[in-house]
């Protein structure tokens, strides 16, 4: 995809943290681009990297126990070699954070209305009025009933969808360019999951917003992305446009993902064994020194059929997959000549 056309491009993000005096890649090696009126899921297990990425985009690690290489372009800056006063002249206002755990991210001791206009304060020149009658209306546009009643409360004082939906409105404030979406819909109801990806929708219909939305909810991934990226144990193993992923996936982890989401079967009588990925994702300080990385989870499958140097090829247009092993992969137990995909 051209540079001219993305809103943020990443080239060899390498993010890596201290265990026992020595660096662990937790992000190795990861490209990619992030378009304009994009969503762009990044998917995988808890541990493969993906909260890892964001708070690596928005700068958001203590650089004495972490170390980051590579580029992360937006407007022609290297966010990654930026002091500390730049960033945060971007940093709410250019790029907007949607984190996992609202209560975690919100401050205990401060008000609704005082947390969402902290960053109208910093990046406007707003008056106090202007501020006040902006955050009602950013608590309206999340879809908070009482907004005037709401500002005033503090965080464990709200339900969390409506600690979500503050989140986000903070995330929006500024009306940034790029919004990193990190599980935005973790512990939340049903009812208030259907909502909360609606709002994010519409808010991206409205301001032609990129998004990068990282979750393990495949569900979500069908309904709201674009493209999709999928991650494991720090690396891309797999990338294409959302309908490509789901019609013809082809690294054993991507498949391995799909093949886990339950089925609902046309006879009640039928039977069917939900599969299960062996093993875990491996510790940072244990990951393979070369090879697939995934190999350790399908014993089953022949050394040789993996690449002893992994790399992305590009096996349709604009569909990625990296290491060849997705040739020989089958499903333990499974005829491979009448796989599952």
């Amino acid at each position: 995809m051209s540079f001219e056309k993305s809103l943020l491009e990443i080239n060899h993000l390498n993010t890596g943290f201290k265990i026992k005096g020595t660096y662990y890649n937790a992000v190795d090696d990861v490209s990619l681009t992030l378009e304009k009126n994009e969503i762009l899921a990044i998917v995988g297990e808890s541990g493969c990297g993906k909260s890892t990425l964001a708070t690596s985009i928005v700068g958001l690690h203590n650089p004495v126990n972490t170390q980051i290489t590579g580029e992360a372009i937006y407007q022609n800056l290297n966010l990654l070699n930026l002091n500390e006063t730049l960033y945060n002249q971007i940093r709410g206002n250019d790029i907007g954070m949607i984190f996992q755990d609202p209560l975690g991210a919100l401050n205990p001791l401060m008000t609704v209305h005082n947390q969402i206009e902290e960053g109208l304060i910093y990046h406007t020149k707003m008056t106090k009025k202007e501020r006040t009658q902006r955050v009602l209306e950013l608590l309206e546009q999340v879809g908070i009933s009482n907004p005037k009643r709401v500002m005033k409360q503090y965080p464990h004082e709200l339900s969390g969808g409506m600690r979500q939906r503050v989140i986000i409105a903070i995330a929006i404030a500024c009306k940034p360019a790029i919004i990193i979406a990190d599980e935005p819909t973790t512990a939340l109801d049903v009812t208030i999951q259907a909502q909360i990806l609606d709002l994010l929708k519409d808010l991206q219909a409205e301001t032609e917003t990129g998004i990068i939305l990282i979750t393990h909810d495949l569900g979500v991934v069908a309904e709201m992305a674009d493209r999709v990226i999928v991650m494991y144990a720090g690396q891309v193993v797999e990338e294409a446009l959302v309908e490509e992923i789901f019609e013809n996936p082809k690294h054993p982890y991507t498949r391995s993902l799909l093949n886990s989401i339950p089925q609902i079967s046309d006879s009640m009588e039928e039977e069917q064994e939900l599969h299960v990925i062996q093993g875990i994702v491996p510790p940072l300080d244990k990951l393979p020194r070369g090879g697939c990385r995934f190999a350790l989870r399908t014993p089953w499958m022949k050394e040789e059929a993996h690449e002893k140097n992994p790399v992305l090829h590009e096996v349709a247009p604009n569909h990625f997959v990296r290491c060849t092993c997705y040739k020989d992969f089958h499903f333990e137990g499974e005829d491979h000549t009448h796989g599952v995909y």
